[in-house]
């Protein structure tokens, strides 16, 4: 339960570190921390929970990491369902508080998208269900790699959480005008929940697309990896 647990509260202070940025601090008035800003928040998410729990549960944070890391040979699959079902309930739980704060401010609409992940209309940049597709497939199955190549018992130990805590970042950068920026089932399912209508008709892509980027990162790593 310790695990569980853990993953729980990590991935609830993604969701509120990440999706909070966006729904409070990106476009604040005039001097909102922006695209850059919203970025870097789920890094640190990321990289503030590795350094807290990961010596827990590892800190997945994250159904397609979980998943991928099963494919991979890292992960017991007796704690897949376990794992992905307190992600998803961490990431609703924290989507419940970002809502309640959000809502404190006077004009504040869901109809805005409470940073949830779309394509098509609710792309940011108008970008078309296949980009979308693409770019959930190809960042995660990136992910992946890094997260299974700095975890390897091979790689320098202790710098794992801030390789992944940049490489979410750099994700972020890339993807966020395409997606919002997914790469996260729960991530993306935590606000889509409480917006409904559209951003829950595009959520299968959500979970989909991660999910195979992931497996393909995990099978990419342990070709690239294995010892001859």
């Amino acid at each position: 339960m310790n695990k569980y647990m853990a993953e729980f509260v990590g991935t609830f202070w993604l969701v509120l570190g990440g999706c909070g940025s966006a729904v409070l601090a990106a476009g604040y008035p005039e001097l909102g921390i922006g695209f850059v800003g919203v970025a870097l928040a789920f890094g640190l998410t990321v990289l503030t929970m590795a350094f807290a729990i990961g010596h827990i549960s590892g800190c997945h944070l994250n159904p397609a990491v979980s998943i991928g890391l099963w494919v991979g040979g890292r992960f017991e699959t007796k704690d897949l369902v376990p794992y992905i079902i307190s992600q998803v309930l961490g990431g609703i739980a924290a989507g419940g508080i970002l809502y309640l704060i959000a809502s404190g401010q006077a004009g504040f609409d869901l109809a805005g998208g409470f940073a949830s992940n779309g394509f098509g209309e609710h792309s940011p940049g108008g970008y078309t269900m296949t980009a979308a597709l693409i770019t959930e497939v190809v960042m995660t199955a990136m992910f992946l790699i890094v997260i299974m190549g700095v975890t390897d018992s091979r790689a320098p130990a202790g710098f794992a959480p801030i390789a992944i805590g940049l490489c979410l970042t750099l994700i972020h950068l890339i993807s966020i005008p395409v997606t919002n920026t997914s790469v996260n089932p729960a991530r993306s399912t935590a606000v889509a929940v409480y917006v409904g209508d559209w951003a829950t008709s595009q959520l299968w892509l959500f979970w989909v697309a991660p999910i195979v980027g992931a497996i393909i990162g995990a099978l990419i790593y342990k070709v690239m990896a294995k010892e001859s």
